[in-house]
């Protein structure tokens, strides 16, 4: 397992194998912005876009073969009365790689990141009931509360969500 830290140079070489995961994750029925109509065009292009986004951080998990199998991204606050805080976005691990420790290495790895930043204060939303929300639980995640009808899934059913907090 390698966890890298990508940056907006590589965005070139590593946006198919990205757009590869969301796809796959979605049609697994992750509840991550899309709906399991996304094309890999569509994916391609959404990393093109968040791989340059100036503030953000964006983490791949590799397997053995260098095949990107997870990843995970920091959007740190930009305003003044912020800077100690961020989101994190976008926690996904191909279905065929769950089970192996990806996610926890990705979130370690945004966490120690985020301490060097300053930020102290992290928030993440997940769907309700999901796999992903007990997970964060077992990591420390606080629950903050649950929006019902607040997103859709990919099969396009409206679902609650649920808002979490952690304090590093």
């Amino acid at each position: 397992m390698r966890i890298d830290l990508l940056n907006a140079e590589q965005a070139s070489t590593v946006e198919a194998a990205l757009a590869d995961l969301l796809v796959d994750c979605v049609a697994d029925g992750a509840s991550v912005g899309f709906l399991d109509t996304l094309s890999h065009n569509e994916a391609c292009g959404w990393w093109r876009n968040a791989l340059h986004e100036p503030h953000s951080l964006t983490w791949a998990a590799r397997d053995d073969g260098g095949r990107i199998v997870g990843t995970v991204r920091l959007i740190p606050a930009t305003p003044p009365n912020g800077r100690h805080r961020a989101e994190v976005a976008k926690l996904l691990v191909h279905p065929d790689a769950r089970g192996r420790g990806y996610a926890s290495a990705l979130m370690c790895a945004l966490e120690d990141a985020a301490r060097q930043l300053g930020r102290i204060v992290l928030m993440l939303d997940t769907q309700t009931g999901s796999l992903a929300e007990g997970l964060y639980q077992r990591w420390g995640w606080l629950r903050v509360g649950t929006v019902e009808d607040y997103a859709t899934t990919p099969d396009g059913r409206l679902a609650p969500t649920t808002f979490m907090t952690k304090r590093l």
